[in-house]
C-alpha cells in the first residue's frame, strides 16, 4: 500500500518507516530533516516540508492509501505543534481524497486519564501538564471530523525490541508505570492499515 508518514524522523517514526518498508509498503515521509532517515530504498520517497502546512500536506497525501502520524513535541514540554498539525491535516486529507488516518496520541490524554494509576497521574499532572492539553485538543478535533481515524494511546514508550505480545483494549486497570516498546506500537499502527477492527475507535496499548 501507499502510506504517508508524518513524524518519520522521531524514535517511533523511525520504527514505523523500517517496519513499513520490511512489509513491502510504498512509503512517503514528509520531514524537516531528511538526513535523519537512514534508508535508501526504491519504495521510500522523502519530501522536505512543513507538516503544519495544509498545501504541502495535501500534495504529499495525494494518491496515498492512508496517513500514519507519530508527530510529537520532541523535547519541548510546551509546544502546540500537534493541534496545529491536525488543523492542517484534516483539511489536507479532504483535499487529497484520503480518508484513513492512524494517529499516535498518548495514554493519559482526555478520557484515558481516568484509567491511569496514581504514579501515572502524577507524571501527567507535572511533567506533561502543558503538552497533554494540546494533544487532547488535537484528538477531539480528529474525533469530530469525518475521517476514518484510529487514535493510538500507548503507555510509557521504551526503545526495547519488538515483542508482538502487547495488549490492545479500550479499558485497563493499571498499577505503577506500565511500558511498551516503540517497535510494538509501530507494529500495531501498521496492522491498522488493512484491519478495520479499530476504525473510528481509540486503542490503548500496553505490554
Amino acid at each position: 500500500m501507499k502510506l504517508l508518514l508524518l513524524g518519520a524522523t522521531g524514535p517511533t517514526g523511525l520504527q514505523l518507516v523500517g517496519q513499513a518498508l520490511d512489509l513491502g509498503h510504498h512509503v512517503t515521509a514528509l520531514v524537516r530533516s531528511p538526513e535523519k532517515l537512514p534508508w535508501v530504498n526504491d519504495r521510500l520517497t522523502v519530501l522536505v516540508g512543513d507538516v503544519a502546512d495544509e498545501r504541502e500536506l495535501a500534495s504529499a497525501a495525494l494518491g496515498q492509501d492512508a496517513v500514519l502520524s507519530t508527530m510529537g513535541t520532541g523535547r519541548s514540554l510546551t509546544s502546540d505543534i500537534v493541534s496545529r498539525t491536525v488543523d492542517a491535516l484534516i483539511l489536507a486529507m479532504h483535499d487529497a481524497g484520503v480518508d484513513r488516518l492512524i494517529f499516535l496520541s498518548a495514554f493519559g490524554v482526555n478520557e484515558t486519564y481516568a484509567q491511569a494509576s496514581l504514579p501515572q497521574r502524577f507524571f501527567y499532572r507535572t511533567m506533561l501538564r502543558k503538552v497533554y492539553p494540546d494533544k487532547g485538543k488535537a484528538d477531539r478535533k480528529l474525533l469530530a471530523s469525518d475521517l476514518d481515524v484510529t487514535l493510538v494511546y500507548p503507555v510509557a514508550l521504551t526503545n526495547r525490541p519488538f515483542t508482538g505480545t502487547y495488549r490492545v483494549g479500550e479499558h485497563f486497570e493499571f498499577r505503577g508505570m506500565p511500558r511498551i516498546s516503540r517497535a510494538d506500537v509501530a507494529h500495531f499502527m501498521l496492522t491498522q492499515v488493512t484491519d478495520a477492527a479499530w476504525s473510528r475507535r481509540t486503542a490503548i496499548l500496553t505490554n
